[in-house]
């Protein structure tokens, strides 16, 4: 190595350049075909400016035209796959991470479906798994549109960026790197499934797509991993919305990063080809071509220079989410590309702007497609062929599940897994000592070995600190790789690596047949994964919506949780995490568990996965505490913590009540049931004492005994105890008196400092020396009639 030479290392992966080998790979009859899939484009491209004026003027046309002759070429000579079954489980997925491109998505989605209607109807599904020429009327549309074509038509409304309530699409992308991990999550999932021979997932990014930090995360996850069914096609036009040089561009530096995305793959051990004229369909599909055959268990990244808004007449930055004035001379321009290529006049618009003759207007234009297409029937023949050739392909490969194959339904069998009879190594006896991250990773072990591994983990760096590492005791050890250690649970995702890390095992999760397990402290992955859960949540949501398919749990576990991580500090001991989750998605799509007592976990953990949420977040924390004999202490056994919220004890109604006290978070629970609960009986308190587990568990429950557990007007009575945030408790403690009783972390005003547990909880008033002084003047105030704190 020279002073100014770097050579890297070793690398498993290739580089290849698809100019060399396109003469080549040539198959018989692809000049034909070429000429068809050139026809095709020219319809696509007219196809993209006619949905961005009339929807009108919105959607990113720049990219969706740089990268529709990748997807074109997919779509009817690379992959195998059924049109008319959008869920087949066997079939190869195109996944758009670039979500920006939805706008393409959906004009190759419905010219696809129009050469299935012309000319292979036996390729079509039923009209909910198909996306017609028709429902282009939807794009950017609110399902509450009211307008005449798209009531008539019973036109689907195709959000801005792909979501699955879209045929053939997994995942909802679009937002900050999400799509390349959650992609590559599918083909995890799909590997694992499959190892013979696993159905291909090809992801559609840019450069552009590439910058954020999660996708180069994941980036070597895949290659770490060994996810040779990988398939990453970059289309490198070099255009974002703010410049015109995202990446170096050989001896000129990049606006934003100082690598191209050939080097970018290479270092991550990806193989690589290179598109030199990402427009050249003889290369294109020379590089795809070569990406099958040339196999070797690592990835792949085809990388295609292209130009953004290549013939749109707006180029590069400025046709990335913008285009043509509405109805404009220019917009007219865009056009003629398709009316010189098939011989036909487009209609201008000439009458009043109104919604509603808009609305008619576009519809005439897709009606132009629709007869080109109907009225070049040689066109329509090969491409269709084209179509039944993936479908045959794909039954011909008998791809089937290994024998071994995970089976998830069994966790939600009630006879096999019971949340009221926790299997015996996850039960702790009265006195002994535990930890509550400890009993969650034993508790899902049984479920990994019950369902013969569909639980597949992965921490930052603190598999045995967060005790995530005992998911996967079961199974072989080290981490997960496809080729040398298929068998094992645990997977490598790049170190400290949050972000990528929920997108990926979310990915994994979605197809159904497994549960991605990640786990980090609190502080960290519920902001870090914010964006994934929340995205994987729409999915999950869109897709059930469309297809009633239940969701597929993604758990996010945030371990460490709570103020008794005190000794790292408040950048650690972090008390807003719960309030970033807890009640903040869509009603069922996340569910958050805080139990108190190890032996809650079981029945909150498995009640939760039995409702079937897209996200369960369940709160641990670190330290090891005392297992109290509830029993003894008159407390209600750990069972009741399944409905959410339970009542520890209710007041006696022989006498005078003292009010309502609730509870939620481990540390302060603890010490209020070890501390402060023995002085208050003696000081001869009547309490009701409620604990929370699940503010999303108590919601699911019917109406009634959500009124039976907590009657509204103990809310306007109660105070609250928590370790975490005041607004975590504002559903439960809704009088301002109330809340000015209540303790939180943040009850002085400021962040707390380090040091033991107990000094922690002291500096907060949260010791058992704080928690007794307030109930007690809270009590006090409620026996006089007084209300709030004495």
């Amino acid at each position: 190595m020279s002073q100014d030479r770097l050579v890297l290392g070793p690398r498993r992966g290739y580089f290849l350049e698809a100019e060399q080998v396109a003469a080549a790979a040539a198959a018989p009859g692809d000049g034909e075909f070429i000429a068809a899939l050139e026809k095709l484009n020219s319809l696509f491209r007219a196809l993209v400016s006619i949905m961005y004026n009339c929807v009108p003027l919105s959607g990113h046309p720049g990219g969706s035209i740089s990268s529709s002759r990748i997807v074109e070429s997919l779509l009817y000579r690379t992959m195998d796959y059924h049109l008319n079954d959008p869920h087949a489980p066997d079939a190869d997925i195109i996944s758009y991470a670039a979500g920006h491109k939805a706008l393409g998505l959906y004009a190759l989605w419905a010219l696809r479906n129009e050469v299935a209607r012309i000319a292979a109807g036996e390729l079509l599904p039923e009209e909910k798994h198909q996306l017609r020429l028709e429902d282009l009327l939807g794009f950017r549309r609110n399902p509450t549109q009211g307008t005449p074509l798209f009531r008539r038509f019973r036109v689907k409304p195709l959000d801005g960026h792909p979501t699955p309530a879209t045929p053939h699409v997994k995942l909802s992308t679009g937002a900050s790197g999400v799509g390349v991990p959650a992609s590559f999550g599918l083909a995890l999932a799909a590997r694992d499934l499959y190892p013979q021979d696993p159905p291909l997932v090809h992801v559609i990014e840019g450069e552009g797509g590439l910058t954020p930090g999660r996708v180069q995360e994941a980036m070597a996850a895949a290659a770490t991993a060994g996810l040779d069914n990988i398939v990453l096609h970059i289309d490198w036009n070099q255009a974002s919305i703010d410049s015109n040089r995202v990446c170096r561009d050989g001896d000129r530096p990049g606006d934003y990063v100082q690598w191209n995305p050939l080097e970018l793959a290479r270092l991550h051990d990806f193989n690589v080809i290179e598109v030199a004229e990402g427009f050249d369909y003889a290369q294109v599909l020379a590089a795809q071509r070569r990406a099958l055959e040339k196999r070797n268990g690592q990835p792949t990244a085809i990388v295609y220079r292209t130009v953004k808004g290549w013939r749109y007449g707006i180029e590069g930055r400025a046709s990335h989410g913008a285009g043509h004035p509405l109805c404009s001379e220019e917009f007219y321009q865009s056009l003629r590309d398709f009316e010189m290529d098939f011989s036909c006049e487009v209609p201008k618009f000439c009458v009043e702007m109104t919604d509603e003759n808009l609305e008619s207007y576009y519809w005439d234009l897709l009606q132009v497609i629709r007869r080109q297409l109907e009225s070049h029937r040689e066109l329509v023949e090969r491409l269709a062929r084209g179509l039944r050739d993936a479908s045959a392909r794909l039954q011909q490969r008998r791809r089937r599940p290994r024998e071994d194959a995970p089976r998830l339904e069994l966790v939600y069998d009630t006879q096999q897994v019971d949340a009221e009879r926790p299997p015996p190594e996850v039960v702790t006896g009265p006195g002994e000592k535990t930890t509550l991250r400890g009993t969650l990773g034993q508790a899902l072990d049984h479920l990994n070995r019950l369902s013969g591994g569909a639980f597949m983990a992965a921490a930052a760096d603190l598999l045995g600190s967060t005790s995530i590492n005992k998911v996967a005791a079961g199974f072989p050890g080290g981490f997960y790789h496809a080729g040398d250690n298929p068998g094992a649970r645990l997977v490598s995702l790049g170190g400290i690596c949050e972000d990528a890390m929920g997108a990926m095992l979310a990915g994994l999760s979605t197809p159904g047949r497994h549960i991605g397990v990640g786990s980090s402290y609190g502080a960290f992955i519920a902001a870090l994964q914010h964006v994934a859960v929340r995205l994987h949540a729409i999915g999950q949501q869109a897709r059930r919506h469309a297809f009633g398919i239940p969701y597929s749990t993604y758990i996010m576990v945030c371990a460490h949780a709570g103020l008794k991580t005190g000794e790292d500090g408040p950048t650690h001991a972090d008390p807003q995490c719960l309030q970033l989750l807890q009640e903040n998605f869509a009603p069922g799509t996340m569910i958050t568990l805080t139990p108190w007592d190890p032996n809650e976990i079981w029945p909150c953990l498995v009640t939760a996965l039995q409702k079937r949420p897209a996200i369960l977040a369940p709160f641990v924390t670190r330290p090891a505490e005392t297992v109290f004999d509830r029993e003894k202490l008159g407390l209600a056994p750990p069972q009741e913590a399944r409905t959410g919220l339970y009542a520890l004890r209710r007041a006696s109604g022989k006498k005078p009540s003292h009010g309502t006290v609730i509870l939620q978070g481990s540390g302060v629970t603890n010490t209020f049931v070890g501390e402060v609960l023995p002085r208050l009986d003696e000081a001869g308190y009547n309490l009701n004492i409620l604990y929370v587990s699940s503010a999303e568990l108590f919601d699911m429950l019917p109406a009634e005994q959500r009124r039976a557990i907590f009657p509204e007007e103990l809310a306007r009575q109660a105070m609250a105890i928590t370790g975490f945030t005041l607004p975590t408790m504002y559903r439960w403690v809704t009088s301002e008196a109330g809340r000015r009783c209540s303790l939180h972390a943040f009850k002085h005003g400021h962040y707390l400092g380090s040091g033991k547990a107990h000094k922690v909880l002291e500096e907060a008033g949260l010791d058992g020396e704080g928690q007794f002084a307030a109930v007690k003047a809270y009590a006090d105030s409620q026996a006089s009639g007084q209300g709030g704190c004495q």
